[in-house]
């Protein structure tokens, strides 16, 4: 399994990430419903977004943002690519990122 820093940008994942916050993703990690997740959209392949996996769909998983008044997100663009599994916010409050709610 590997790792790789990410940059959180916009407001999707208030109130849990924030703009401009660095997290550590996973790639290879099993995905539970509830984890913060980095993904990619067909309709959107140079793009990488972290969002919340919702549930498991028919071509990759159903992901939310946090922020549902801030998100491109599922709702738009179908089930989303998982790529990996976000785990640990580095900067700027460094802390393991618990399960949350899936929605």
């Amino acid at each position: 399994m590997r790792w790789r820093r990410v940059a959180v940008r916009g407001p999707s994942m208030s109130p849990t990430l924030h703009d401009g916050d660095v997290v550590l993703a996973r790639f290879g990690a099993r995905v539970q419903a509830g984890d913060v997740v980095l993904v990619r959209w067909d309709e959107r392949p140079d793009q990488l977004s972290v969002k919340r996996a919702s549930r498991p769909a028919d071509a990759g998983w159903w992901v939310l943002g946090d922020n549902p008044f801030g998100s491109t997100d599922s709702r738009t663009l179908g089930p989303a690519e998982v790529l990996a599994v976000v785990r640990w916010r580095l900067w700027p409050a460094p802390g393991r990122l618990s399960v949350g709610a899936a929605r």
